[in-house]
This record gives C-alpha cells, sequence and structure tokens, in this order.
C-alpha cells in the first residue's frame, strides 16, 4: 500500500511538470527502489495507458495529412527496416552477443522496441533473461534519445515535421517516439506517430519470416489492431471538426502519455540491470548509432 501511494503521489508530480523524461526516470526509481513486481499497476497497464494516448492523439490528426506521409514512408519504411534488421545481425555476429540475443535487437531496432522484441522471443525461443537484458538495453537507449534528440533536431535545423519523422524512424520504442516528440512540437508528434505507427505495421511479416526461418509450426499472428483503432480514430477526427475538442483531446492525450512514461520506466527491473553485459550494450549502441545518421537521410529522401 505505502509503495502504491508514494506512485500515485509521483505520478501527480509527472503530470504536473510534464516531462517525459523525468516521467520515465522516476518510474524506474520507484521500480528499482520500491522491488515493485510483474502484479504491480503500472507494469500491468502501462501499453495501454499509452495506446489510449495515442488514440486521443489520433483523433486530432488530419486523415489527408496521415495519407500524405503514408503514401511516401511506406516504401521507405519497408527498406528502413529490412537494412536495420540485416545490420543488427551483423554486428551481433561481429560482438558474438550470441544469435538470439542478436535476433532480439536487430528486431527491436528495425521495429518497435521492447514490443517487437516480446512478439519474436517465443517464435525464436530465446531465454527470458535475454529478453530482459534486451528490453533494459532499449530503455537506456530510449532515455538517452528523449533527453537529446529534441536538442539534436534543432542543431540539424529540423522542423515539426521532419523531426517527427526522424524520431519515428531513429528511436526504438514507441514511447520514446513521442516522448521525444512532445518536447519538440505538436506538429512532431503527429508525424512522428503516423510513422511509428506504419513501422510497427511491419512486425507480422518479421514474425512470419522469423517461423519460416526457424521451422516452428504457430499458428497464430497476433495483428496489432491498436494501429487499426489509431486509424478509426484518424477518421473520426477528420469527419468532426471541432477545435475546442481537438484541444482537449491532445491535453488528454498528454496526460496519459506522460503517466504512460511513468509505467514504462516501472517495468525496469534490478535483476536485469545487473545481469547486463557491456558487450551487448556496446553492440545495441554500435547499430542505432549506424541507424540515427540513416534515418536522417530517408528523411532528407522523403521530401518533407
Amino acid at each position: 500500500m505505502f509503495i502504491i501511494s508514494v506512485s500515485l503521489i509521483l505520478l501527480a508530480i509527472v503530470v504536473a511538470l510534464g516531462s517525459p523524461i523525468v516521467a520515465l526516470g522516476l518510474g524506474a526509481t520507484l521500480s528499482i527502489l520500491g522491488k515493485i513486481d510483474d502484479r504491480f499497476y503500472t507494469r500491468v497497464f502501462a501499453t495501454r495507458l499509452l495506446q489510449v494516448g495515442i488514440i486521443l492523439i489520433g483523433l486530432s490528426i488530419n486523415a489527408l495529412e496521415v495519407f500524405e506521409l503514408t503514401k511516401v514512408f511506406f516504401p521507405i519504411l519497408a527498406f528502413y527496416v529490412s537494412v536495420t534488421f540485416i545490420l543488427g545481425l551483423l554486428l551481433g555476429r561481429i560482438f558474438r552477443v550470441g544469435r538470439k540475443f542478436s535476433l532480439l535487437i536487430a528486431s527491436g531496432t528495425a521495429i518497435c522496441g521492447g514490443t517487437a522484441m516480446a512478439a519474436i522471443a517465443p517464435i525464436i525461443r530465446s531465454r527470458p533473461a535475454d529478453l530482459a537484458i534486451g528490453v533494459t538495453v532499449v530503455f537506456v537507449l530510449n532515455a538517452i534519445a528523449i533527453a537529446f534528440f529534441p536538442m539534436l533536431g534543432k542543431l540539424l535545423g529540423f522542423s515539426e515535421l521532419q523531426f517527427g519523422a526522424w524520431a519515428a524512424l531513429a528511436i526504438h520504442d514507441t514511447s520514446a517516439v513521442l516522448g521525444a516528440s512532445l518536447n519538440y512540437g505538436p506538429d512532431a508528434v503527429d508525424s512522428a506517430t503516423t510513422i511509428k505507427m506504419l513501422r510497427t505495421l511491419f512486425l507480422v511479416p518479421l514474425m512470419l519470416f522469423l517461423i519460416f526461418f526457424q521451422g516452428n509450426k504457430i499458428q497464430r499472428i497476433p495483428f496489432p489492431f491498436f494501429v487499426l483503432l489509431f486509424s478509426i480514430s484518424v477518421g473520426l477526427g477528420s469527419l468532426i471538426d471541432l477545435p475546442v475538442a481537438s484541444l482537449l483531446m491532445r491535453d488528454a492525450s498528454q496526460v496519459f502519455l506522460l503517466i504512460g512514461f511513468f509505467a514504462v520506466g516501472t517495468q525496469i527491473s534490478q535483476e536485469a540491470i545487473q545481469e547486463l553485459k557491456l558487450k551487448r550494450l556496446v553492440s545495441s549502441s554500435a547499430l542505432w548509432a549506424l541507424i540515427i545518421p540513416i534515418s536522417y537521410f530517408f528523411v532528407q529522401l522523403g521530401g518533407l
């Protein structure tokens, strides 16, 4: 009960400050010092909170803008995901971090961070420890992205639209993409959300490929219905033109996202940190270091 009370106080601080990186940091601090387990409410509802925030963002995005971004970036994303996945496997071999860990990091970097890793883990039969370490590595890189990407975007002279596209390509998790974009501007959030949702769709063909490659007999492929809900929210928001309601939805979405960032932070565990080896962190960071300039090139290719 004490930990729940502390978490609620921290959540109030997070919403008041409005900072994604503070939300992430306070969540991680609570998880490590409070030694919370997987049944704690923030761990159970972390993904749902972020999804509600993203759906609310969709209500304020114009469907025509989504169509234009999709037309430009879908083929770019197909190539980008393939290149990133192959680079991840090559670096994994160079650093000798293990084939299954390489597959986890390559998938997470190419598509959607922890979500992708959790989806492919049973397909490649990875150890739970490998998945926990992979999620921890991605958490560290996400925190760096939220803190420094907005500053880097300013140095590169990105418009809000360009920054959102760059963040959606270069940053692992949806939570971190939105965290960095919130610090850059509302147009950055719109483009980042749209392109990141498109990127998430590539999880399905990746899983099919891995099932075929591994020779496993898994009958059910989870379709990312959340992306469908986001698309519906964009359509509804475009049909109902209510400026005041749109502003309210944006404010509400920011609250849900901030609470979601805090909840994501609580998913970090002390055990996973202790298991983390420097070689795995370096190989994952090296892949990300390659992806950042590649993403910049693809944004320029998109002509935004």
